[in-house]
């Protein structure tokens, strides 16, 4: 692998900040769109699973970098969360993807720093955005996305170390037009917390 750190985020929305701060040019469109300089590169995976897990596995074979940090958007799904805290993922659950021989479902757990408040994630298919669906992700985590279990099976697949960092943007009650303008809101922090907090330890 080489020396570049690898970022993956979902969306445009999310990723601007990133783009601009860290003074990333576009070098490639397809099969993601990946920006990149001398030191780093970022790949937009696009929403879901299948989607971040196809972004990983080719911003590592295209691109090399000697370790991943997904960072993004995350839905409260326990009670105590506040729209704008940045949580470093320690352990990963897939609510909708059961282990075969054992009961509960699949697990992941990535690489963590010391330092930093964290939580468990769900990474599901579907938003958690009902009442019913941020109970179910209750059971398992403090959080739910749609990206970083995909991200960690990726990296731990390419045996590439895989750091996760999620802001939380929604809480009961949200709906989705106020979670984009929470991320509008949030993205910039999430941004200046990965460029003085987590970049120079990775």
């Amino acid at each position: 692998m080489g020396d570049r750190t690898g970022i993956i985020i979902a969306t445009k929305i999310e990723a601007e900040p990133f783009i601009k701060g860290l003074d990333l040019s576009l070098i490639a469109k397809k099969p993601f769109r990946v920006y990149g300089n001398d030191s780093m590169v970022l790949a937009l995976s696009d929403i879901g699973k299948s989607a971040a897990a196809m972004a990983t596995a080719h911003c590592i074979d295209h691109h090399g970098p000697h370790c991943i940090v997904n960072l993004g958007a995350a839905g409260a799904v326990r009670h105590g969360l506040r729209v704008g805290d940045i949580l470093h993922i320690q352990k990963i659950y897939e609510p909708d993807r059961p282990q075969l021989l054992r009961r509960g479902p699949v697990v992941h757990k990535p690489r963590t720093m010391k330092g930093f408040a964290t939580a468990t994630l769900a990474t599901q298919d579907r938003p958690a955005i009902s009442d019913s669906d941020r109970s179910a992700a209750g059971e398992y985590a403090d959080l739910a996305d749609m990206e970083g279990a995909a991200v960690a099976q990726a990296c731990g697949a390419y045996g590439v170390d895989a750091y996760l960092f999620k802001i939380v943007t929604d809480t009961a009650g949200c709906t989705v037009r106020e979670i984009i303008v929470n991320m509008l809101k949030t993205r910039n922090s999430l941004f200046e917390f990965f460029r003085d907090r987590v970049l120079p330890r990775v």
